[in-house]
């Protein structure tokens, strides 16, 4: 039923004119309005009253494509998932439901969308606190594969890496670091960037805040990031 993989990106923001701004001049990165734009798959949205006054903070909504939205979202309530709001359609018709999956990251439904990933979004990190039956439910439903564990120095178990399909390469990775202070559960995406340390400054240049990058094994390198509005992000430079 479902089709595997994050098909859209949508920044939803307090000042979509101001964070367009800061995302073109900090990694030239074009955010069209929302469905305006068949060709980009990463939007900017105005963050809805109802989910301002609900506590919810600027983020990045990753959609996930399904082939039936209704049925997507029966399937994930019946395992704890909670909906947020009705489900509603794009300018461009797009149907398209919110969900707070059962561990507590935000994520959105989306059918018809046939199109790959946009290649801009490198890596889908989840930070959950039960990584284990968050992984068991994603790869249930969407079919993700694991390839490959990275041990951690503390108590949280470490990444699980996973490929949308068998034989892929790794794209993402789940972990219990949303047991670590200060952090929540909720999706990463990091946005490729050619040169890290230069963007880095440039996020910091522009009012937004980014910590010092770190080198992974296998010459990835990567920072998470803040934009001036709150909003969470990653870059990262892949080999």
């Amino acid at each position: 039923m479902l089709r595997r993989m994050f098909c859209r990106y949508a920044l939803r923001t307090t000042d979509v004119d101001a964070a367009r701004r800061f995302y073109s001049e900090a990694i030239g990165l074009t955010l069209p309005a929302e469905g305006r734009s068949e060709a980009s798959r990463l939007e900017a949205w105005p963050l809805h009253e109802r989910a301002i006054a609900n506590g919810a903070p600027p983020h990045w909504l990753g959609q996930l494509a399904v082939d039936d939205v209704d049925a997507s979202l029966g399937r994930l309530v019946e395992l704890g998932a909670e909906r947020l709001g009705p489900a509603l359609r794009t300018p461009d018709g797009a149907h398209y439901a919110t969900l707070r999956d059962p561990f507590g990251a935000v994520v959105a439904v989306r059918a018809g969308a046939l199109d790959p990933a946009d290649e801009r979004v490198a890596w889908h990190q989840l930070h959950t606190r039960d990584a284990e039956r968050s992984w068991a439910m994603y790869s249930e439903l969407f079919g993700w594969v694991h390839t490959e564990t990275l041990p951690l120095a503390d108590p949280v178990g470490g990444h699980q890496l996973f490929a949308w399909r068998q034989g892929g390469e790794s794209i993402g990775s789940v972990g219990n670091t949303a047991r670590w202070p200060g952090v929540h559960c909720h999706w990463l995406f990091y946005l490729a960037v050619p040169d890290v340390d230069a963007a880095v400054v440039r996020v910091r240049e522009l009012g937004g805040t980014a910590m010092n990058p770190i080198a992974l094994a296998g010459g990835t390198y990567l920072s998470a990031c803040e934009d001036p509005q709150g909003a969470a992000f990653g870059l990262i430079r892949r080999p």
